[in-house]
């Protein structure tokens, strides 16, 4: 039997007496199974708090760190990697799970073979596929998988893979409890595993309830140590007005996704702190390149031609943002500057839809989510100032309001026509960008939002990624920056700066460029 969640009014004096960490969130998780799903705000409340990676990306130097996987070695040929595992590491206790081993290499083998073989007896049960395997295209990377012994685990490619190692830090490559997994599968509820789930990670899910809260206690197992904080409360507050009301009331100790006038009025506020860092990410609208007219890139390059990027920065960021002219942040290694952005020319906008054969326009739709996020502070005025500036061009869009979850799954199935999305790179890698977003393969996963497939630009995505020689990479990675701009898959719109809200009380919360959530050492001061 679930039980009810307790009213929102009740938080303040609950988080005091049980010593809990309070996190203002701006949506509800689509669920806890994290391979499912490619949001950030999933990973979230997922992979961060209730899970572990067999290696980490550590934002602050740069480099990937052991996990729960305390060594590995590659082989010369770049195909073979062997790990080792960390021993000792236990799977959490939970109401509906208690381990009867440590982790070892069978749990490695089921949370890869699950989401990579199509006849392992769990790959049909995520219901919503699994986009960033099948976009990052693992099934075809991935030649075996084997266990040597209980605590070493050995991945052999088709062929060598720059990426691969950082790939395992992402979200989805989440390490399960194959004897959990094996328990659920006897009792035929394997759909438990995506709202009962069990991790290795720091803390352990209590409870759930959409809309309103997910709470978690501190895993007392954990092999980093037990969390500063006896409990996490993530308490769903889509209004960025009232996340910064409840952080000002101490409802909240943390909140995320502020607005850009909210950080400035929260930095001349003594009970407030405002903890910042360059966001490796990219605000964009995507142009769906299978919804007629918008196949005719002289269509999506009229777009962005008619578009007003420096009014839509001032009036949505309010200067909390630099303009973006392509998929990469300008801190991004292979970040091509030239050619630049498409400027803001409305004649020009117009010539090319009379050259397409739209001399008199035609009717679209723009979708965006209700609530505020990181990459997109105010949801209606920026889909209004597209619309505004379409319609000068002879486009007549219809704005449609669709709720997150709603709006992810519709989106991967193509359903929209121009999507104001974002997107935030995992590791520091530009090939997190390009695979996920602009490969063949991301079009069948869901997760190239632009729905464009090119067999040119697949050609140097998948060069990029099998060469170790950077500099090569970084040439082929620009050229597939050109396609990219030249075709005008995206409005690129900016690259914000990430920032996040807190009492002044707390201390151990390091932001992180690529959005992710490392509650483990947060400290709030009694």
């Amino acid at each position: 039997m679930r039980l009810a969640a307790l009213p929102l009014l009740l938080f303040a004096p609950l988080i005091a007496q049980a010593a809990a960490l309070s996190i203002c969130t701006e949506a509800s998780p689509e669920g806890f199974d994290v391979v499912q799903y490619n949001s950030l705000t999933t990973a979230n409340a997922s992979a961060d708090v209730l899970m572990n990676r067999l290696v980490e990306f550590d934002a602050a130097s740069g480099q990937l760190v052991p996990s729960l996987a305390e060594s590995w070695e590659v082989s010369a040929d770049g195909r073979s990697y062997l790990f080792r595992l960390r021993p000792g590491v236990r799977f959490q206790r939970t109401a509906w799970f208690t381990p009867s081993r440590e982790l070892n290499a069978e749990d490695v083998l089921f949370s890869f073979q699950r989401m990579i073989d199509p006849t392992h007896p769990w790959h049909a049960s995520a219901p919503n596929g699994y986009p960033h395997a099948q976009s990052m295209q693992l099934p075809a990377l991935i030649e075996a998988i084997e266990a040597p012994d209980p605590l070493s685990v050995r991945f052999t490619l088709a062929h060598p893979d720059a990426t691969f190692l950082a790939t395992l830090s992402m979200g989805f490559a989440s390490i399960y409890s194959a004897e959990y997994a094996a328990q659920l599968l006897a009792a035929g509820t394997p759909e438990k595993l995506n709202s009962q789930p069990v991790g290795t990670g720091p803390f352990i899910l209590k409870r759930y309830q959409k809309d309103a809260l997910v709470r978690y206690v501190a895993n007392p197992e954990h092999f980093a140590g037990k969390p500063a904080a006896d409990a996490l409360i993530f308490a769903i507050t889509p209004d960025a007005n009232v996340r910064l009301q409840k952080l000002r009331r101490g409802e909240c100790h943390i909140a995320l996704s502020p607005k850009p006038l909210d950080v400035q009025a929260a930095a001349k506020d003594p009970s407030l702190q405002v903890l910042e860092t360059p966001a490796f990410m990219t605000a964009f609208v995507a142009l769906n390149s299978q919804h007629p007219p918008l196949d005719d890139p002289k269509v999506r390059q009229a777009i962005n031609l008619a578009f007003d990027k420096a009014s839509y920065l001032k009036a949505v960021f309010e200067e909390g943002a630099t303009p973006a002219d392509g998929p990469f942040p300008p801190n991004t290694w292979s970040y091509a500057g030239e050619p630049p952005g498409y400027p803001h020319d409305p004649e020009r906008a117009r010539a090319l839809l009379a050259e397409a054969g739209l001399a008199q326009g035609f009717s679209t739709t723009i979708w965006t989510r209700p609530s505020s996020s990181l990459l997109n502070p105010n949801p209606s005025l920026g889909a209004q100032l597209l619309q505004a500036d379409l319609a000068d061009v002879g486009i007549r869009a219809e704005i449609r309001v669709v709720e997150w979850g709603e709006l992810i799954r519709r989106a991967k199935a193509g359903e929209h026509d121009l999507l104001f999305m974002g997107w935030a790179g995992d590791n520091g890698d530009p090939d997190n960008f390009l695979t996920p977003q602009f490969s063949c393969a991301a079009v069948q996963s869901g997760t190239n939002f632009a729905r464009y497939c090119d067999p040119a630009l697949d050609r140097l995505i998948a060069a990029g990624k099998r060469s170790t020689d950077r500099e090569e990479r970084s040439r082929l990675y620009k050229e597939a920056q050109a396609i990219i701009r030249a075709q005008a898959l995206w409005l690129p719109l900016a690259h914000p700066q990430a920032s996040v809200l807190a009492r002044k009380e707390v201390s151990g919360y390091q932001v992180s460029p690529f959005g992710r959530q490392d509650f483990a050492k947060v400290a709030v001061k009694r």
